[in-house]
């Protein structure tokens, strides 16, 4: 499917004149190019590394085995792809000093943004419904949040970001663009891409509401409906000290969910216009870089179990934490 897509790009690409974009971002940045590219690269290690650890923690304790650390391993996965989309092109983009980008390179960066930002969005949902079961059916947990059931909501949320992805990147693909080719991004986006085009674009603007109403709203909603009953059980329990000790199992998934799903309001209800430009785009780099790079640290300083745990395999490798 991708490459039957990727040729369906080049050839539009060769029709329409237009065989590149450009990210103006990074032609922005030209003057600061050592201190731009030290903390990209920054940014990107403590990625790689933070997510990577998290799966290799995860994966090695058997105490971990959890639906929640089952989800938490899948989320960092997510973060990786993310990251390796955007951060890899954004560094060879400064070290080139142009931010030109291939017709069918641009395709695949849509693609894959949209495929990881539909599957975190399906997985924090699920994380929530995890939260949800384990506090107000907590006799019930182990038979409703199965083995099964998780891998049920794994399945679909990478399912449902290959379906959402391919559908509206091949839709996208059959615009015309030959009119200006530059877009004030580090990396490519579906709509700041959709904008470049001299198609009329009422139907992908209509699939677009469809997209984000599926897979971004309702998904929010669920997550709201969760914690609504998680903070109504809350509320019902008799100490303080028992409500302390239920919520913080929740404070670093609503962290995520805070930062994550307001960084994507914010910048997709914010009206199009010259102004915003600049806004549109600190965000953009908010919850496509910052937001993989702190979902790592997040969990572990909230966390105490998987803290010792870190802790614990830490000093397995010679390592000692303070």
């Amino acid at each position: 499917m991708v490459h039957i897509l990727l040729e369906r790009s080049i050839k539009l690409g060769n029709q329409s004149r237009v065989t590149e974009f450009t990210l103006l971002a990074i032609g922005y940045v030209s003057h600061f190019k050592p201190l731009i590219f030290t903390i990209f690269l920054i940014v990107f290690l403590m990625t790689v590394i933070g997510n990577s650890l998290i799966i290799l923690v995860v994966r090695l304790n058997f105490s971990l085995h959890t639906p929640m650390y089952f989800f938490l391993s899948n989320l960092s996965f997510v973060e990786l792809c993310y990251t390796s989309t955007t951060i890899p092109n954004i560094l060879y983009g400064i070290i080139k000093g142009s931010g030109a980008i291939s017709f069918a390179g641009c395709f695949t960066q849509v693609y894959l943004i949209t495929l990881c930002a539909t599957a975190e969005c399906s997985l924090l949902a699920a994380m929530a419904c995890d939260r949800y079961v384990a506090i107000c059916r907590p006799l019930r947990y182990t038979v409703i949040i199965s083995r099964t059931v998780c891998a049920y909501f794994a399945i679909f949320a990478w399912l449902s970001g290959v379906i959402n992805s391919t559908v509206n990147t091949l839709v996208y693909s059959k615009f015309d663009f030959c009119g200006s080719n530059s877009m004030n991004r580090f990396y490519c986006e579906g709509q700041p891409v959709l904008r470049l085009s001299c198609s009329d674009t009422y139907i992908s603007d209509v699939l677009a509401t469809l997209s984000a109403a599926v897979f971004g709203v309702s998904f929010l909603l669920l997550i709201l409906t969760s914690y609504s009953f998680i903070l109504r059980a809350i509320l019902k329990m008799p100490s303080a000290s028992s409500r302390h000790k239920t919520f913080s199992t929740c404070t670093s998934h609503i962290t995520v969910v805070v930062l994550y799903f307001g960084a994507l309001t914010f910048m997709y209800l914010l009206p199009s216009n010259s102004s915003s430009q600049w806004l549109d785009l600190a965000v953009s780099i908010i919850y496509s870089t910052m937001t993989p790079m702190l979902n790592p640290i997040i969990y572990s300083l909230r966390n105490h179990q998987s803290h010792e745990r870190w802790r614990q395999d830490m000093e397995m490798t010679g390592w000692r934490l303070g």
